[in-house]
């Protein structure tokens, strides 16, 4: 029925977060306001609040899993990343089995079902691991029982949700309609297309209840998802995403502000709706284009060239085919930023001219420098230039410390496809505007943003 057969599973990010849902005074009703908006605390995948925490791994062996993740992730925008030798096949090797950044705490159902879903900027379709599942990956919690509950529909066929919302859908002999989502990486889930209630919890103790959700009862479920984790929540821009479906409510606007990766201090804010407007000195603004991928979900800008001092390195169609439409995307799930290989290439020949430091080599980065004593070090200023939008990036931005002594420029060459990561955005209130189809940034202290 549906013309996409591919969905390419990307997440918001910097590494693997829970998210408190906090309604914003502004919020008008039980339903998040008439654009009223509300905000989400992000916790850190690696803070002790976190479930997925591992007291035994140490700061910085956190940092060199986000590293090979963001590495991995390439995969799952651009599917011929899987095949290429370019790229350090023991890196992918050694990823860690969680597909996403963020972990989205949310209950479907009435009464209401808790349940942590991934938080995906790169796909559409809200679903989750349905009981009977005789087909589905380990999942350490108890899986949604779609006749406990009391709001549970069915979407029939024909309609207009089966036909046109969802990537593929087919109907069985009840005139039940199936979807069948299925990622870059051969992850797939299939099952039933349904609407529901869905209900995002509040720190205050207040619900947003979301009710005729359409979202996916997964029955058959494949893929290195994470057995604490069930099933996917859409953030892109299609049409039954979670931004799109409450879109009018929130007049299809969404923030975050990421605090660096280093910070003690480890949540970050993430805002939908009026909280989530981003103005004033500072802010730079782009354009939401179309890419090369055939999507919908997918953020791409248009990059035109990156300075280094007064140097400026230009993105030309030589470095990649897609100079003539959006040619890279903007991911908050992918810790490095990831550049053609003659672009990145010219870029860290530049970089390393600037720099005064002892280089050392690592498996992980091409470009690493030994720390001085104080672990403090003179950078070279880095602008991006994105179309209509001039964005300086600090020391923080562009560099990693990896080690106690060893620092690394997070930039990497990558023969697939261009990805703006979250180290690059960290420190920025980053806002997109869906219904205007352009992002904003604003330098801003994150730690401090609420």
């Amino acid at each position: 029925m549906a013309s996409r057969a591919y969905n390419t599973l990307s997440v918001l990010s910097i590494i693997t977060f829970f998210l408190t849902i906090s309604l914003s005074a502004s919020a008008s009703s039980s339903n998040g306001g008439s654009r009223g908006g509300f905000t989400v605390e992000l916790i850190h995948r690696d803070s002790p609040k976190s479930p997925l925490y591992n007291p035994k791994t140490t700061p910085f062996q956190h940092v060199h899993d986000a590293i090979r993740r963001s590495v991995h992730r390439a995969n799952h925008f651009f599917p011929q990343a899987r095949d290429d030798h370019s790229i350090n096949k023991g890196v992918e090797s050694q990823v860690v089995s969680v597909r996403g950044e963020y972990v989205m705490s949310y209950s479907v159902g009435t009464p209401p079902f808790q349940i942590f879903g991934i938080a995906d900027t790169g796909s559409d379709l809200i679903w989750t691991q349905c009981q009977p599942c005789k087909d589905c990956y380990n999942q350490t919690a108890t899986m949604f029982n779609p006749k406990k509950s009391r709001t549970f529909r069915n979407i029939p066929c024909p309609s207009r949700e089966c036909t046109s919302a969802v990537e593929e859908t087919t109907c069985d002999a009840s005139n039940v309609c199936k979807y069948n989502a299925r990622y870059a990486d051969t992850s797939s889930s299939n099952g039933d297309l349904a609407t529901e209630t869905l209900t995002l919890g509040s720190t205050s103790g207040r619900q947003v209840a979301l009710p005729n959700t359409v979202f996916g009862c997964g029955f058959s479920n494949k893929g290195t998802f994470n057995e604490k984790t069930s099933g996917i929540v859409g953030l892109g821009g299609g049409s039954v995403s979670l931004v799109s479906q409450i879109g009018s409510s929130i007049d299809r606007k969404f923030s975050y502000c990421l605090v660096p990766l280093t910070s003690k201090k480890n949540s970050s804010k993430l805002s939908f709706g009026q909280n989530a407007v981003v103005s004033g000195p500072g802010t730079v603004s782009t354009p939401i284009v179309d890419g090369d991928l055939n999507s919908r979900s997918f953020y791409f800008l248009v990059l035109e060239g990156i300075s280094v001092g007064n140097k400026r390195i230009e993105f030309t169609p030589g470095t990649s085919g897609r100079a003539s439409k959006g040619n890279i995307i903007i991911d908050s799930g992918t810790t490095l930023t990831l550049l053609p290989p003659v672009l990145y290439s010219n870029l860290e020949s530049e970089v390393a001219s600037h720099m005064n430091l002892e280089r050392v080599k690592i498996d992980l980065l091409n470009l690493c420098y030994k720390l001085p004593s104080g672990n403090s070090f003179k950078a070279p200023t880095i602008t991006v230039h994105f179309r209509g939008a001039d964005l300086k990036l600090n020391a923080f931005n562009a560099f990693v410390q990896v080690s106690e002594d060893t620092v690394c420029f997070a930039f990497k060459g990558s023969p697939s496809g261009s990805i703006f990561g979250n180290i690059a955005q960290s420190n920025f209130l980053v806002g997109y505007d869906v219904k205007k189809k352009t992002v904003s940034f604003k330098p801003m202290d994150c730690t401090t943003y609420v």
